[in-house]
């Protein structure tokens, strides 16, 4: 399992070599338009290169005053910048398309593997970062390739052919000027290093500015009504702060690379331009020679410290794909389940029919055989903590048999949420077991486990999309009829077709232009056109008034009819027609039975129904 952190780093992955295999296996999918791109941008450096050096011949015409040589050599460097500005067109439409192919199939297989990680990743690590991923990293890797992969090519072959050409021309300037370029090089290198390390410092810091920009605006709502706008503004310019520094360091030394680069060029210039005046005029060299070096010369600097600085810059990309590739590597949610979920209502075979049971559902285990879908749960002896050595259930055993309507209730901690979270195996026992129908819920295949599983969370969460988008969320492909039938069963068609547009009203910033108690009854009719052989309840009716809680309740009776249902209660008013109500404290079931039964005992019950203690 790979070891991953969003805080910033260094400047380099810490595994070059992994992962620049890693991102060249996924260049590999536009490998031809990257071999077009390589040809075409080396066709472009050759051709700069061959047209410079076309000033020697012609200006060696024009003082022999050889017009027809001159007329050709015209031509010849016209033709030649022609094919250079048609490559350099072709690489750069070439490259775009290119690098959107694989930053798009990273994407793809970044949100992919997302989706395979288990909770616990997600509560531990801010949406902010997450993001972070999809944002700085993935566009950091976007604008290497844009930008970087032909440069890179052009460059090389420039300097490479710019040092070549310097020397046929004239070595004994061409030793002043490298003394120039060497001095120029090393600086650039050292000034890129520097700034490199802070534009990756940066990277880092802006990963924890967009996380806490997210997280006040998802929580603005909260803000106002403590009138913390002001603590949550100097948080705001704490990061900003740490950001300009950083920007400000790193800009520093980047800034100094051009003017210095333009003073050591001038100044080299300058020198070999005197120089080579005194060797024409000695008869040492001739006057094309020296106006093809003189412009090679204001040039030669340019693909040195470009190879410099985009070394730098592909380092700092590779950073970025190092954490993205990081991300990929952490290990998905373990499902080791072999048993599947069918639904046999429709078959014409007996036996077929007959397995399904009732509710037209059957387990089908590896060797072929079913077993019926009845909604029998049952917690065997089960542990189980979020955290090493704390503890949230303590041996806890309970059953749930098909039809039954099962509560629990206790104050905060008491570990109601997490027996829900067990059963749909959000979170795996640490010790004892689940079952259902008999089957250990870990030989289930989790899709199959939680597609029987309809879930009405008491922290709601709506999608961008339209009221019936939302419901038809719990059954993808369920019809308008079905999606209205929901909404009749939850009681929320009322509501829904005095909004705007009906079940057509978009809805906004996860549901903010909706009541709380509209956005649960969505949910609540989410599940019901799941129309899943058992419920589980997480305070479903918290956030609605006692009106609305007795339409939601007549509806959730016509749901629940015939299905296994867990409920977390939130009011004890919910749950006086359960089959058996557990009390829960401290991870243990303290008192359990019908709401008669429990108020006779005059324990816990009777202590949170009658408000001598608080249930939450």
């Amino acid at each position: 399992m790979a070891v991953y952190s969003t805080k910033g780093g260094s400047s380099k992955p810490k595994n070059l070599g992994s992962t620049v295999r890693r991102l060249l296996e996924y260049m590999g999918a536009a490998r031809m338009k990257l071999l077009l791109v390589g040809v075409l941008a080396s066709t472009c450096a050759l051709c700069q290169l061959a047209g410079t050096y076309m000033i020697k011949p012609v200006v060696n015409c024009l003082t022999t005053q050889d017009v027809d040589g001159f007329k050709a050599g015209v031509v010849l460097a016209a033709g030649i910048y022609v094919v250079g500005a048609l490559s350099a067109l072709g690489y750069t439409q070439t490259m775009v398309r290119a690098a959107q192919r694989v930053v798009f199939d990273i994407r793809r297989d970044l949100f992919a593997h997302l989706q395979t990680l288990p909770l616990g990743y997600f509560d531990r690590t801010r949406t902010g970062d997450v993001m972070s991923f999809f944002t700085n990293d993935v566009d950091t890797v976007s604008e290497a390739l844009n930008n970087s992969f032909a440069n890179v090519i052009q460059a090389a072959i420039q300097a490479f052919g710019t040092l070549v050409l310097l020397f046929v021309l004239d070595w004994r300037l061409t030793l002043v000027s490298v003394a120039f370029d060497v001095v120029l090089v090393v600086y650039v290198r050292l000034a890129g290093k520097r700034s490199s390390a802070y534009f990756k410092s940066m990277q880092g810091t802006l990963g924890h500015l967009d996380g806490y920009v997210q997280e006040m605006c998802a929580g603005q709502k909260v803000v106002q009504a403590y009138t913390h706008e002001e603590a949550s503004l100097e948080g705001f310019r704490e990061h900003n702060e740490q950001l300009r520094e950083q920007g400000t360091a790193a800009q520093t030394y980047a800034a100094t690379m051009v003017p210095i680069t333009v003073a050591m060029t001038y100044t080299n210039y300058a020198v070999v331009a005197v120089m080579g005046s005194f060797l024409a005029a000695s008869g040492l060299t001739d006057m094309g020679s020296l106006a093809s070096y003189l412009v090679f010369v204001r040039q030669a600097a340019m693909p040195f410290n470009q190879v410099t600085q985009l070394g730098n810059f592909l380092l700092g990309a590779l950073a970025g794909a190092e954490r993205l590739f990081s991300a990929m590597d952490i290990e998905s949610e373990v499902d080791e389940g072999t048993v599947t979920l069918e639904h046999l209502e429709a078959r014409e075979d007996a036996p077929e029919r007959a397995a399904a049971g009732a509710s037209g559902w059957a387990w089908r285990k590896e060797d072929g055989t079913q077993v019926p879908l009845a909604g029998d749960v049952r917690f065997h002896d089960v542990t189980f903590g979020y955290e090493p050595g704390h503890t949230v259930l303590k041996d806890l055993s309970l059953f749930a048999k098909p039809g039954q309507k099962i509560a629990f209730v206790g104050s905060t901690g008491a570990g109601k949420t997490t027996i829900t979270n067990l059963i749909n195996r959000f979170y795996d026992v640490q010790a004892g077991s689940i079952t259902y129908d008999g089957i250990d819920v870990r030989d289930i295949e989790k899709a199959s486990l939680r597609s029987s599983l309809g879930i009405v969370l008491q922290d709601t969460h709506l999608f961008c999309g339209t009221v019936a988008d939302n419901i038809r969320f719990g059954k993808l492909d369920a019809t308008d009829e079905e999606v209205r039938a929901a909404a009749r069963t939850a009681n929320a068609d009322g509501f829904i077709n005095r909004l705007p547009k009906g079940y057509d009203t978009l809805v906004t910033a996860d549901g903010a232009n909706l009541s709380a108690g509209q956005r649960q009854l969505l949910a609540i009719a989410r599940a019901a056109v799941a129309d899943p052989p058992v419920l589980i309840l997480d305070e479903a009716t918290s956030s609605v008034d006692t009106r609305t809680e007795a339409l939601i309740e007549r509806g959730m009776d016509a749901l629940m009819a015939g299905r296994t249902v867990f409920v977390i209660a939130h009011r004890l008013s919910t749950v006086r027609n359960a089959n058996a109500i557990m009390v829960l404290e401290q991870g243990r079931i303290v008192e359990r039975g019908t709401h008669d039964e429990l108020l006779a005992q005059h324990g816990e019950y009777w202590q949170l129904y009658h408000g001598m203690r608080e249930l939450s």
